[in-house]
């Protein structure tokens, strides 16, 4: 016997011409997969609803929230955008599915870029602490907020011309991520859920807000947890504690970015 090759066993069926040995699979019944049933309001199968930690009434605020949602987003279980959009009103929190934007193709939404009352949350260099301009002027009617992976909001922030005319702004916060569920760049990066918490209450000036819409993500980080979920700590805390039992990139950009988590560098 060669090395590698394995002997069939002596019992085994020799199928003839016509694929005797299978003859019965074909006529085996098969299963349909059907979605279980779920909740009109947060999205969620019926049996895991997460509407008792939803406010009983939709928050009234004055700002309206445009999700930029990547369509990867979409087939996500654990996703946060409608849990979001469960707390507030339907026309504070409007959803738009895609990767590119064009003003033919998003006519409202392109008018909404262009209006000075709006502004997109997106950290970098350029942007503007969002106190800062909660203080100095008046409170804007608009925020426009990136719902996808950080490679997937960043292509579509810099891919899209539309998103570079409302002022940009960043979050100035040291608070932890609660979405323990799933793994973050960073200590500080928030999901989108606590993206909008935190802006909406520093646009409302209304603390309740983010204490709100924050409880169905404890919900549904505690059920998770609860029946066999791990924690998943942050990129840059498992590379801190030499906890990554990933390969290290190859690419020098990304390599790059990993030696900043790991130095503290901002990103």
């Amino acid at each position: 016997m060669e090395a590698g090759s394995v002997a069939a066993p002596a019992t085994a069926p020799v199928l003839g011409e016509e694929g005797e040995g299978c003859a019965g699979l074909w006529e085996l019944p098969v299963e349909r997969c059907e979605r279980r049933p779920e909740c009109g309001r947060c999205s969620r199968p019926q049996k895991v609803c997460l509407c008792p930690f939803l406010p009983i009434h939709p928050l009234k605020v004055s700002a309206c929230l445009y999700i930029i949602q990547h369509p990867a987003e979409e087939s996500r279980v654990l996703r946060t955008v409608p849990l979001l959009a469960a707390c507030l009103p339907p026309d504070k929190c409007k959803i738009v599915v895609g990767r590119r934007f064009s003003e033919d193709r998003y006519p409202e939404l392109a008018a909404v870029c262009r209006s000075p009352n709006t502004l997109i949350l997106y950290p970098g260099a350029e942007a503007t602490n969002l106190e800062e301009i909660v203080v100095v002027s008046s409170s804007p009617s608009v925020m426009i907020i990136i719902d996808g992976t950080w490679s997937q909001a960043k292509d579509i922030f810099y891919k899209n011309p539309l998103f570079r005319l409302p002022k940009q702004v960043q979050i100035k916060t040291n608070i932890s991520s609660q979405y323990v569920i799933r793994t973050q760049p960073t200590n500080t990066c928030l999901s989108t859920l606590e993206c909008a918490a935190v802006a909406l209450t520093i646009m409302e000036k209304n603390k309740n807000i983010q204490e709100t819409i924050l409880r169905p993500l404890q919900a549904l980080c505690s059920f998770q947890l609860q029946h066999g979920a791990q924690i998943h700590h942050s990129k840059e805390h498992l590379l801190k504690n030499g906890l990554y039992d990933k390969p290290m990139p190859k690419n020098r950009r990304k390599l790059r970015r990993m030696e900043l988590l790991v130095n503290n560098v901002k990103i």
